[in-house]
Formats: structure tokens, C-alpha cells, sequence
């Protein structure tokens, strides 16, 4: 089962989920697909080792063949080629790597090389239980999605996958939601939190992907995110207090469940609920 976890803002506490709830399950895969800044291995004691670098095609123009016809500038929607006084100009920091260019030459002037825009890191815990991977974006790269795509192809459909969403709604978080047979929207109860978990919702039904919404810190504002779930219909699947002994243990980069073992049943309830309720008896 791979199950998503996701929310419409940052600092929810999404990586608090991720990671605590992967540390209750066994066998079990975690990806932090928040390429730009992930944090999930802060709160875990692995050695990480780079396994691939990331890359993407752009093209690679042969001036000398090149008969500055301009077809493959109109082709391209972000303006990473020009065509100016009887020169092509490229711009690799705009170029998403379609191949269209490539395609559209009408003289094969155009062929394709590799740059790299991000790296995959893997580790593993002391027992064997937790394959943990996450993404890297190069600094100064604008493109989150292609190392999203690289690092689920390392998913193995014999483990149980726990992805950690970036925040928002934008293309990194379709891409690592895509094909998660459960979605769990961490929200806070606030009306930041509603504003946000109401635009993740929209996204999940358009996407038509099941979800249900943990509520964190609860107990620091308002009902106005219970009520919502109430009239929606959306299922509560948890609640985390505001508590000190938590945020404590959060500061410190500890896993909640590592210290409070009550805590690792209700993840472990979680998990069982989440199944039942995909009609997964396994």
C-alpha cells in the first residue's frame, strides 16, 4: 500500500507523521519527496549514500547544420531557445526536458545530451525495517517533478510506502500523490489550516483520490476544521494535542514514538483503520 502524506501548507506537520508513522509499521519503505528542503532523515539515525543522479535531455544544437529556420523556438511554450541574427541562443535553466525541439527540427540539427539537476540519497535503519530515500534538487534548479518521478521508481510493491509530501498543491505534490492509493491531509486547527486543507481537498476529489485528514496541534484554535470534515463528510483519522512532551521530543529531532509508546499503537491503529477502510485485509 503506498499512502501520501500531504497538506495545502507548510509546517503542519506533515514530516512529524511521515516519519513517526513509518517507525510503527514494519517493512516499509519512506520517500521525502520535498526535493527543495527535505528534513525527514533528521528525525531518523541513518548514513545516507548517494545511489544516482537525476537528470533530464536538452538539446544540443549543431550550429554548422543549424539553418536558424526557427521552428523549434515557436515550438517551445518556455522560451529556452531564440533564434536572433542568424544564431540560436539556448537557455538550459528554462528547458523542461519535453525533447519537442528534437522532434520539430526539420533538418536534425538538433540532438539531445544529459544534465544532471538533482541527486537520490538512500538509507537504511540498524534492523533492516526502514528503506528510506529522498531527493535532492540542485540549488538554483526550478524543476521538483523529474526528481519526484526518479526517486518512486525506486518503490517495491512487496513494501508498505509511506511518501512525504513538499507542501501545497503544485505540480511536486501532484506528481508524489500520483498513484498513492491514500492520501492523509495533516491540517492544523486554525483558519490558515482550513483555508489550506479546503484547496488540498479539491485537489484529492478532482484527483479522485481517497484521503482522510489528521488534525495536529489540535486543541491550539478554533472547530472551525472539524465542522468542515463534519459537513463534508471527510473522516478525522487522528488527532495530535498540542502537547509539551511532544513538541519537546520535536525539538530534539526525536520521534515522538521512539519515547511515548502509546503512541506507536495509535499509529498502528492508523494504519489498520486506513486499510479496513481500502478494503485491504492483508
Amino acid at each position: 500500500m503506498k499512502i501520501a502524506i500531504a497538506s495545502g501548507k507548510g509546517g503542519t506537520g506533515k514530516t512529524t507523521i511521515a516519519t513517526n508513522l513509518a517507525l510503527s509499521l514494519n517493512n516499509v519503505q519512506l520517500f521525502d519527496c520535498d526535493v527543495e528542503e527535505p528534513d525527514s532523515h533528521l528525525f531518523l539515525d541513518l548514513k545516507l549514500n548517494k545511489i544516482e543522479d537525476v537528470c533530464i535531455s536538452i538539446p544540443k544544437i549543431d550550429k554548422n547544420k543549424c539553418d536558424f529556420c526557427g521552428e523549434c523556438a515557436k515550438f517551445c511554450q518556455y522560451h529556452a531557445l531564440a533564434v536572433v541574427r542568424n544564431n540560436i541562443l539556448f537557455f538550459p535553466d528554462l528547458c523542461h526536458g519535453c525533447g519537442g525541439c528534437t522532434l520539430i527540427c526539420p533538418i536534425d540539427a538538433i540532438t539531445e545530451e544529459k544534465r544532471a539537476i538533482g541527486v537520490i540519497e538512500k538509507g537504511r535503519d540498524r534492523d533492516g525495517n526502514l528503506e528510506f530515500y529522498h531527493g535532492l534538487l540542485n540549488i538554483g534548479e526550478a524543476m521538483a517533478t523529474p526528481v519526484i518521478r526518479a526517486l518512486k521508481a525506486n518503490i517495491k510493491k512487496e513494501k508498505t510506502v509511506i511518501l512525504d509530501s513538499p507542501p501545497g498543491i503544485a505540480c511536486p505534490v501532484i506528481e508524489t500523490v500520483d498513484e498513492a492509493d491514500f492520501v492523509i491531509l495533516v491540517t492544523e486547527p486554525t483558519p490558515f489550516g482550513l483555508h489550506d486543507l479546503k484547496l488540498a481537498v479539491d485537489m484529492l476529489r478532482t484527483l479522485k483520490i481517497p484521503f482522510g485528514v489528521i488534525i495536529n496541534r489540535d486543541g491550539i484554535g478554533n472547530d472551525g476544521v472539524e465542522r468542515y470534515c463534519k459537513d463534508e463528510k471527510i473522516k478525522i483519522l487522528m488527532k495530535i494535542p498540542h502537547d509539551e512532551k511532544i513538541a519537546r521530543l520535536y525539538s530534539k529531532g526525536i520521534p515522538f514514538v521512539q519515547e511515548l509508546s502509546e503512541w506507536k499503537n495509535e499509529f498502528i491503529g492508523l494504519f489498520d483503520s486506513i486499510k479496513e477502510e481500502m478494503g485491504d485485509s492483508s
